[in-house]
């Protein structure tokens, strides 16, 4: 059992770069979502919908990952998960959730909205969380860039399904 009395003071550094594989693996978790929305376009029709599908299930599942990120990092934050953060959590789970509900029922128009907000969230919030000292130093310049791929991506998946017959 943990006695509420031990503690320990950690002192680190941060540099605004990040770590030396974060960029791999940064845009490798958004890359899936430009080459589905990509394939939309260029791919056969007949695959469409499972393309339309895996895409937005994969943003959603990148937003609660996101979500999850968020909230780990709290756990370091001195006095624990202020407002702010619990928010943020909440908000990009909520609609990573709810995109994943609007895609198995088929709102691909009301999905691809919500994953739009979380990704446009995420790029407004995250640079300002990390001015804050609520996020790595190094999401201030990281997530604007990282976040323009799946939301651009995204505005295209939605002129699709917008256009396309398939989905009237």
């Amino acid at each position: 059992m943990v006695n509420p009395d031990d503690s320990r003071t950690m002192t680190s550094g941060e540099n605004t770069a990040p770590p030396p594989l974060g960029p791999l693996l940064t845009f490798a978790a958004v890359v899936p979502i430009a080459a589905g929305s990509a394939f939309l376009w260029i791919g056969d029709p007949a695959q469409s919908y499972i393309t339309v599908s895996m895409t937005l299930l994969w943003s959603a599942a990148i937003l609660a990952f996101l979500a999850g990120v968020r909230h780990a990092v709290s756990f370091r934050h001195p006095g624990g998960t202020t407002i702010a953060q619990g928010g943020t959590m909440l908000w990009l789970y909520g609609l990573g959730f709810a995109t994943i509900v609007e895609t198995v029922w088929a709102y691909t128009l009301t999905a691809t909205t919500l994953a739009i907000l979380g990704f446009l969230s995420l790029a407004i919030l995250d640079p300002i969380a990390a001015k804050r000292g609520e996020a790595p130093l190094f999401f201030a310049s990281l997530r604007s860039v990282q976040m323009a791929i799946p939301i651009v991506a995204l505005v295209a998946l939605g002129v699709y399904v917008w256009l396309s017959p398939l989905f009237a």
